[in-house]
């Protein structure tokens, strides 16, 4: 698979590269929610969003929580204090993300990934913040690649319908429009996104195009580019074009934004979009990569 075969030559380059700068390192695996929250803001121990803390999730995880519900800008803040914290110096992060998770990932290496951080001591107080390590700065963040389970960086039919609560901020941030426009989606600092795509839609298959995990079409969980969505299926569907896996171009011609990669294609449409307080659904295929790879 191609997207997972960069990561191997990528992942070997830097051991080869950096051995002894690596063997000072800790690695942390990240985990930044999507709508609806759960966690509590800045307790980067409390998983009540995905499920039991004591699932094997990557090495040293950490619950990156924000309140699902605001603008995805108001809230990045608590996902670039994680990053300073967890992701700068000698230290590395394996980041999963699920729905608008993706929105936040991609927001801050967009808008901020190329700024001044400084580095942190991965001590965190209350409010989620670590303190300064010596004064250094760096730029961007220690990012090694990013998990996306049913990503909607580019938004949900749901949300241009009013399926969900139109009073929530964050809905209007999920309109397929403002979601594709909310940022420079090829902009990930070469930080590679390996997207996670569920098909086990039925109750909303008439409002999302192709094939959807219940809340998420195919266009946006398979990191397709463009201004607009579209309709992407599996294989197996005669009626829309392929979601191709990797990073080759869909059928069609359409491209998918730079730097993302098609990892898993759910062709037996058994993965919706809902962890069911036990890492469920799409995200269990995420939580198993992570569990192998993020270590």
């Amino acid at each position: 698979m191609a997207g997972r075969t960069m990561r191997g030559v990528l992942m070997a380059a830097a051991v080869a590269g950096g051995l002894a700068a690596v063997a000072h390192a800790t690695n942390y695996s990240l985990w930044i929610n999507g709508r609806t929250g759960g966690g509590q803001l800045g307790n980067h121990a409390d998983f009540t969003y995905w499920g039991p803390a004591t699932a094997n999730a990557g090495v040293n995880k950490k619950s990156v929580n924000w309140d699902g519900y605001n603008h995805v800008a108001d809230q990045n803040y608590l996902v670039r204090d994680a990053l300073d914290c967890y992701c700068t110096g000698n230290n590395w992060c394996y980041v999963a993300v699920h729905s608008a998770g993706n929105l936040q990932i991609g927001y801050a290496l967009a808008m901020y990934g190329g700024t001044a951080r400084k580095l942190k001591n991965a001590t965190p107080n209350a409010a989620g913040q670590c303190g300064d390590l010596n004064g250094s700065t760096q730029t961007g963040w220690n990012i090694k690649w990013v998990d996306v389970a049913g990503g909607a960086a580019g938004g949900s039919e749901l949300a241009n319908s009013g399926d969900w609560a139109i009073s929530e901020p964050l809905v209007s941030d999920l309109k397929t429009s403002t979601a594709r426009a909310m940022y420079d989606h090829s902009a990930t600092r070469a930080t590679w996104m390996y997207m996670y795509a569920g098909a086990s839609g039925t109750l909303y298959s008439f409002i999302l195009p192709g094939q959807d995990d219940e809340a998420i079409a195919y266009h946006s969980s398979g990191g397709v580019a463009g201004t607009g969505g579209g309709s992407y299926c599996n294989p197996s569907d005669w009626f829309c074009n392929d979601l191709t896996l990797g990073t080759a171009k869909n059928e069609g011609g359409r491209a998918k934004w730079g730097y993302h990669s098609v990892a898993f294609r759910d062709s037996t449409e058994s993965f919706n979009h809902y962890t069911n307080g036990n890492w469920g659904g799409i995200v269990s295929k995420v939580r198993a990569d992570m569990e192998a790879n993020a270590r």
